[in-house]
């Protein structure tokens, strides 16, 4: 089985910091078409996402309950996957550690060697490289350090998630 991960904030869904509220959840350009193209050529779509409000005390960890409800009604998505620790906190799955994609891949039988990791900023793209995926990085300005190590170019450049879907589909 593959799989594309996909970032919720700046790559799904357009980056409102600490949102928990469904009525203000908006996708990114393209992104419908794109998960539908990826979900219709056989790919698990699976969200990664580090959401530091829960350990941070801006939002309750139930909150991302009606975050992923609200995801579920917008696109095809076959998991949704967060980190609720604050950055700093030793874990194993904020990103950029690869926990929740190698988590996600156990609970869906998926191959990471097969799979993308799909995110806007390089602890995204770091996370999809130390899992063993092919990434996509959308360039839209998201990233702000451009701390370049091997683990952190990404494999290909896109300007959406529609593009990002057809680089993928086109390999």
């Amino acid at each position: 089985m593959r799989a594309v991960f996909v970032d919720k904030d700046g790559t799904l869904v357009e980056n409102v910091p600490y949102n928990v509220d469904p009525a203000r959840i908006a996708l990114t350009p393209g992104a419908a078409d794109g998960i539908a193209a990826l979900a219709r050529h056989g790919y698990r779509v699976l969200v990664v996402s580090n959401q530091p409000g829960v350990g941070l005390g801006k939002f309750p960890l139930h909150a991302l309950d009606q975050v992923k409800a609200r995801l579920e009604e917008m696109v095809a998505l076959d998991g949704f996957y967060f980190c609720p620790h604050a950055p700093g906190a030793g874990c194993d799955c904020r990103k950029p550690s690869p926990g929740l994609l190698e988590r996600a891949a156990r609970e869906h039988s998926v191959s990471l060697r097969d799979s993308w990791l799909i995110g806007d900023i390089l602890d995204d793209i770091e996370a999809g490289r130390r899992a063993g995926c092919r990434t996509v990085l959308l360039d839209k300005g998201n990233e702000t350090e451009w701390h370049l190590t091997p683990e952190r170019v990404p494999h290909y450049v896109a300007r959406d998630l529609g593009e990002a879907a057809a680089l993928i589909l086109g390999q």
